[in-house]
């Protein structure tokens, strides 16, 4: 069964969603994380993150910087995250524990 929600109520879901995502800010329309991991384990969580994306048929930004990976999910121009976006960031925050316990 699906629920339907009017524009209030499914931007205070969205809220309380993100308040769950330790290290995700929001800027804007946009949530963001930096992880402190090293080269290789920026590459697993990319192919990790690459898998979920396509089937949510997103595009995160996954940059590399010296000593850490940031990572920025939602369109930034102006459009509402979407629940979607917000399963990514916690799918990705799966992804990022399963690199770096293994």
């Amino acid at each position: 069964m699906r629920v339907l929600f009017n524009s209030r109520a499914k931007q205070d879901y969205l809220s309380d969603a993100l308040t769950l995502l330790a290290g995700w800010t929001r800027e804007g329309e946009q949530i963001r994380r930096t992880l402190a991991i090293d080269d290789t384990q920026h590459a697993a969580l990319t192919e990790r993150v690459k898998v979920v994306a396509d089937a949510l048929h997103l595009r995160p930004e996954i940059s590399r910087l010296p000593d850490c990976t940031q990572i920025r999910v939602g369109h930034g121009n102006g459009e509402p995250l979407t629940e979607g976006e917000v399963l990514l960031a916690a799918r990705i925050e799966d992804a990022y524990r399963a690199v770096t316990e293994s």
